[in-house]
């Protein structure tokens, strides 16, 4: 397998990120966990541009032990300077300098000919290794550059004693065989190329930052540059664990992986989000929240019964426990079964259709259906009682300057449909005296309690009441997202516990079946 180096540059070019900025700590911080990763470089920052930049970068320089820690450098004395401050202490320092050569940049940033280009860079490149025996040397925007004089730049920077040349996709225009060419021609045109590394830095701007590095692979590049999550400039720049995954499950292919312990990606992935406050999609391949997360019925079945059915890459690798079956209104028959058995629920045939069914309706109005809601859905609806009502809908109009009003409809086992208003002192009171009108029954509220059973904001509510008639009490029990809904299911349960008391006095509790 060839090896990949791994350049990172999360705190420099991963930090241009609009609205990051991370401080010394944050950056040390993030430094030390790479390390744990172990990328081959790193990238601290650019040390020039700001005695804060200079200080966190000399900070990471005396932290880290195990990796390279690398100083950005525009091709002028006095940036070199300044790097050569910050990394005096490093382990094993290395410069970046870069300068332009795109003919957009040489004519309208630069306004500079090609020969004060080659000039200027190779006397830069000569004054840095005065100092530094390890130095990069980019060509910014070298994919816009035309290839002859990207031949011509590459050759100059090998004479002149860098160690790596770096060619840059800065704005993510390249396409993936355009960018394997430009490497593919460096490797059989450029005299000395055996003698460095060509390294391949991509930006993400038409979503081709990944297939671009992996195409530089292909033909010739022994580094790619990248940085945590994608994060940096605009669209951002190469996704590192992208590209490590791609090369690790697709071995048989690309022959050549990186050193990075890969267990160790979800973590640093986590630590970059947190500190850097970009959220990672949940569609972002390796390290999003969906990117091990089921909810398709057909691909839960798959998975149950063979995980390499939709999954190339186990979670265990980059530092997960498990894949998730998210339950949800795509998921099947047999991933609700499988989360029940989980659960503790044994259920037969004719309790999973029930529970089923009311799972899905339950999807329909929740984004995620969480192990307490399934629960919950279990204890309210697997009972031994007799339904004499059930609700069909309810309606209520509410406002603090206006009386409450409350309208049900109510379903009996007879098959008749009761519908009743009333109003109330406040949503709850006009339901239920809704509902007394309905039913008839004439019953004390001696208890009302509300909870919610999972969290966020479409949480289930649970509401527990007692009802007392005579000398009967009972307890009903109603959950639902909406909480005047599961008071109105509260209510009726608590009635139909009642009317199955009088049938059969003496019979004591029979709220729920057992189904473990």
């Amino acid at each position: 397998m060839k090896k990949i180096y791994v350049f990172d540059t999360t705190l420099r070019d991963g930090e241009q990120s609009p609205g990051v900025n991370l401080n010394t700590q944050e950056k040390v911080e993030i430094a030390l966990q790479l390390e744990k990763l172990r990328v081959d470089r790193i990238e601290a920052g650019f040390p020039a541009a700001s005695p804060g930049d200079l200080a966190a970068v000399r900070a990471v320089a005396d932290a880290v032990k195990n990796a390279s820690v690398i100083g950005l450098s525009r091709s002028r004395e006095q940036d070199i300077d300044a790097a050569r401050e910050a990394l005096k202490d490093a382990q094993d320092p290395c410069l970046h300098l870069f300068l332009a050569t795109s003919p957009i940049h040489r004519k309208y940033k630069l306004r500079m000919e090609k020969h004060e280009v080659l000039e200027t860079a190779e006397a830069a490149i000569r004054y840095a290794k005065k100092y530094f025996s390890k130095v990069e040397f980019s060509p910014e925007d070298a994919a816009r550059t035309e290839l002859d004089f990207l031949c011509e730049v590459t050759e100059m920077a090998i004479r002149a004693g860098a160690t790596v040349v770096n060619i840059p996709d800065t704005v993510g225009y390249m396409t993936p065989a355009q960018f394997g060419n430009i490497f593919k021609t460096l490797r059989e045109k450029v005299p000395g190329i055996e003698t460095i590394q060509l390294s391949a830095h991509c930006h993400d701007d038409l979503g081709m930052a990944t297939a671009n590095a992996l195409a530089a692979i292909e033909n010739g590049a022994e580094q790619i540059e990248g940085t945590i999550n994608g994060i940096g400039e605009r669209a951002g720049n190469t996704a590192i664990e992208e590209v490590a995954l791609a090369l690790e499950t697709r071995q048989d292919y690309y022959q050549a992986k990186t050193s990075l312990v890969l267990n160790e990606i979800y973590r640093t992935s986590r630590l970059v989000s947190k500190l850097t406050g970009m959220v990672v999609p949940g569609n972002k391949a390796i390290v999003g929240a969906n990117a091990f997360a089921h909810e398709s019925g057909i691909h839960q079945d798959g998975m149950l019964k063979e995980k390499t059915t939709y999954e190339i890459i186990s979670p265990e690798t980059i530092g997960l426990k498990e894949s998730k079956l998210v339950l949800g209104k795509h998921s099947g028959r047999h991933a609700f079964r499988e989360k029940l058995i989980d659960l503790g629920y044994e259920l037969n045939e004719e309790q999973l259709n029930t529970a089923f069914s009311k799972f899905k309706d339950l999807a329909d109005k929740k984004k995620d259906v969480s192990d307490e809601d399934i629960r919950a859905l279990i204890e309210e609806k697997l009972v031994t009682i007799p339904e004499t009502y059930v609700l069909n809908t309810i309606q209520v109009s509410y406002g603090n300057q206006s009386v409450p009003t409350a309208t049900v409809r109510i379903d009996t086992i007879e098959g008749e449909v009761l519908e009743e208003a009333a109003l109330g002192n406040g949503s709850v009171d006009a339901i239920y005296k809704a509902i007394d009108k309905a039913t008839g029954e004439e019953v004390e509220l001696g208890d009302y309690a509300i909870k919610s059973v999972t969290q966020g904001k479409d949480a289930l509510g649970e509401v527990y009441v007692v009802l007392q008639q005579d000398d009967i009490s009972v307890q009903g029990r109603g959950v639902s997202t909406d909480i005047l809904e599961a008071s109105a299911k509260a209510y009726i349960d608590a009635i139909n516990r009642l009317i199955d008391k009088r049938k059969t006095p003496g019979s004591g509790r029979r709220d729920k079946m057992s189904l473990i």
